[in-house]
């Protein structure tokens, strides 16, 4: 199991900043963000209230990475399974979805960061799934950070979801399944093109992945950490990138 570590004092970004060897950063991170709900309750307001304020710590963690020069950014906004949660909690996570979409979307067209999703996004109520397309098609020439929001998601779906696209196309002859190899069956998952996860780090205490990316998540590094989201830092990012840098990543190999 991967690292915990503790919470960073937020000015302490710096500090731990020129620790980082920029030549050995990961590709990808993916972070669980995890702990709203109970931050929420934590401060006597309610779990939709702690939703909404996890959306600076969104911003702060899609700043830092865009800054440090990460390249790929996964954030697990929504899972299918969130959807069995109290009816008003699930609509206003969409509320908030459809909010910051509203926001943000622009911001970070300008800072040249391309958005992608991953998930059932067309299973959203309306207007959401539009919304979210019209978010991928204004960035999808940018060049900067590729920011993935998995909306609607869940590890086993995409895999199962892969291996049906897989099925239609050998059945339309697209597809020889004799070829099958790890490679080829990344074509049919939801973005074959994201590289394998090398950092996922989870909030709020919890040690699990909770069907986040499965395929992509084999060799990753686990950091956790018990910050709850909307309390997470700018250096609690770095802490999570140097805990990384201090790994030895052997991917089976002695």
């Amino acid at each position: 199991m991967g690292n915990v570590i503790p919470a960073q004092t937020a000015a302490d970004a710096g500090k731990l900043e020129a620790r980082l060897a920029a030549d050995s950063l990961p590709r990808h991170v993916s972070v669980i963000m995890d702990g709203n709900g109970r931050w929420g309750v934590d401060h006597g307001m309610t779990r939709e209230y702690g939703h909404r304020e996890s959306v600076d710590a969104m911003r702060t963690t899609v700043t830092a990475a865009d800054d440090l020069g990460i390249r790929n950014l996964s954030l697990f906004c929504f899972s299918t399974e969130n959807i069995s949660r109290p009816l008003g909690e699930v609509e206003s996570l969409f509320k908030l979805f459809n909010d910051v979409l509203d926001v943000e979307t622009q911001k970070l067209h300008k800072k040249n960061v391309r958005i992608i999703t991953s998930g059932l996004i067309n299973l959203l109520p309306d207007p959401l799934p539009a919304k979210f397309e019209d978010a991928v098609a204004l960035t999808a020439g940018n060049s900067g950070l590729t920011l993935n929001l998995c909306v609607m998601y869940s590890g086993r779906s995409e895999l199962l979801d892969g291996v049906k696209r897989l099925l239609a196309a050998a059945a339309a002859g697209d597809f020889d399944p004799a070829q099958l190899d790890e490679e080829s069956i990344r074509r049919f998952f939801y973005q074959p093109e994201l590289p394998d996860i090398d950092l996922v780090i989870r909030t709020s205490g919890e040690l699990r992945i909770s069907n986040f990316m499965l395929w992509q998540m084999a060799y990753s590094e686990l950091v956790f950490t018990e910050v709850l989201w909307p309390d997470f830092t700018r250096a609690d990012f770095v802490a999570a990138l140097l805990a990384y840098q201090e790994r030895r990543r052997r991917f089976g190999r002695v």
